[in-house]
């Protein structure tokens, strides 16, 4: 390469609001229906039918607006984006153009050169289309309008990103601020969260940008850094050869790590745009965005800050906990309960991620009921089981969520603390380990350890390590 670029990188971020119905209509939004079973005349283009727009999409919009540091546009309104596609019953998308509710936001990011603001254009609402299901078997195309009329809010960022780990610091900031406002569950597996990628490349230095290409199909945060360093390198390719870069929207392959054109990119002017004529402008009262600020709960930051403060966290675990609102959740329920903030934090960080990753379960997935962790603390604190026996018992929550009480009770798993059944096991384990004895007694300390591991392998775990480790010592002199 005879000379260097610069990556120059904005984003679309469409995300589906958690409403209980659709935008326009009462029909339901939840995930999963069989197909065409969550429709009616309004989400299906039926001629006739009139939209009525759903007040909570419009209070889900504002609240994420306010926490992205947005300007809300107090008169805003609907405008008819037109074009023809199967998965589009009425021919047409209800959004927002002209007027969108947000815009001139903000959020800050962390990068290795330290803190930065990426800018927010603007945030609008809209509706969501249909989707084709292709059927190879029967060579055909089936469309289920079941997520058609879905609210979505569309966040346009500034072309402000130069990397694919500043896209991706990006996206975790947004979907952590959603998340916690509770606007949607931002599940980009299941399309509750789409990143569309625009991206140029430019001579480093140089002041105006070059030709972008929009990235479509982008379902996990690993798809959309191969597909940002993939499309940075074609196109510096193209310029070497000194070819030209196309504006077009391009498919991106995560199997093959590959992108193909699939249309040139269309500009406003070709969906020709207009106001629509079945929804009336809204107003939104100073009142209203006030009571929407006084309702913004605790966002990440803040929270992070808090827990260090209130619970006495590290910075490190404040993070790993307020990584997630579920996880925070779940500490702070557990925390209530027991009043242990440090052992509810490492009883998650340790031994729930290890096991996360161990039966490949989604985070969000973790489904057990904060007063059985709890209870198990409280085990571990009053004596009652040993932390090797509580390992095994919280394996059985986290994938059972059963009572901790009632399994220990049943299992017999409760400390062995009766000085003489253990001084007999002990005495047993001392008998059969001659060499390891005389190794102690000669100053080698790791026998000691082998010893210790005896006597709790014969106590099938419940004996009290410290009792043991006291009662080895008088015994061996």
């Amino acid at each position: 390469m005879s000379k260097q670029y610069e990556t120059v990188i904005g984003l679309e971020v469409h995300v589906e609001l958690a409403t209980k119905t659709k935008i326009f209509c009462s029909c339901s939004t939840e995930f999963g229906g069989a197909p065409n079973t969550h429709t009616c005349p309004v989400c299906t283009g039926m001629p006739g039918s009139l939209p009525v727009l759903n007040k909570q999409v419009v209070e889900y919009a504002l609240a994420v607006g306010l926490a992205a540091n947005c300007q809300i546009n107090q008169n805003c309104k609907f405008d008819r984006k037109n074009y023809f596609y199967p998965d589009n019953p009425q021919n047409y998308q209800i959004s927002q153009l002209y007027l969108p509710i947000c815009h001139d936001g903000y959020v800050e990011i962390d990068t290795a050169a330290g803190k930065k603001k990426v800018g927010i254009h603007e945030i609008h609402m809209e509706e969501d289309a249909g989707k084709l299901i292709h059927d190879e078997w029967e060579d055909c195309s089936l469309v289920d309008f079941n997520r058609s009329g879905v609210p979505l809010i569309e966040i346009v960022s500034e072309p402000d990103m130069r990397s694919a780990d500043e896209v991706i610091a990006y996206l975790e900031k947004l979907r952590l601020i959603i998340q916690y406002l509770g606007a949607s569950d931002c599940k980009l597996q299941e399309g509750s969260m789409r990143a569309d990628v625009n991206l140029s490349v430019r001579e480093a230095g140089a002041s105006q940008f070059g030709t972008r290409t929009e990235m479509k199909n982008l379902n996990s945060f690993k798809a959309i850094a191969r597909a940002i360093e993939g499309e940075r390198k074609r196109q510096i390719e193209l310029i070497e050869d000194g070819k030209a870069v196309v504006q077009e929207t391009r498919r991106w392959d995560d199997n093959k790590e590959s992108s193909h054109a699939m249309r040139s990119k269309e500009d406003a002017k070709d969906y020709r745009y207009f106001p629509d004529p079945d929804l009336p402008p809204i107003f939104i009262s100073d009142e209203w965005i006030q009571s929407i600020r006084e309702k913004q709960p605790e966002l990440r930051t803040e929270k992070m800050a808090r827990y260090q403060k209130e619970y006495n966290l590290s910075e490190y675990d404040a993070d790993i906990i307020t990584g997630s609102k579920h996880l925070a959740d779940i500490f702070e329920a557990v925390t209530s309960i027991c009043q242990k903030p440090k052992e509810a934090a490492n009883w998650l960080m340790v031994e729930g991620m290890r096991l996360l990753k161990e039966h490949e379960i989604e985070l969000e997935n973790m489904t057990f009921s904060a007063e059985n962790l709890a209870k198990l603390i409280i085990l571990v604190d009053n004596g009652t089981i040993n932390r090797t026996v509580a390992k095994e018992v919280f394996e059985q929550i986290f994938l059972n969520d059963i009572d901790p009480e009632r399994y220990v009770e049943e299992k017999g798993l409760k400390v062995v603390s009766d000085e003489g059944a253990l001084k007999s096991a002990i005495e047993a384990i001392l008998a059969a380990n001659p060499q390891s004895v005389e190794d102690y007694r000669n100053g080698k300390e790791k026998a000691m350890g082998f010893l210790v591991g005896q006597t709790m392998r014969s106590m099938k775990g419940k004996a009290d390590p410290g009792a043991v480790n006291r009662i080895l010592k008088e015994l061996l002199g």
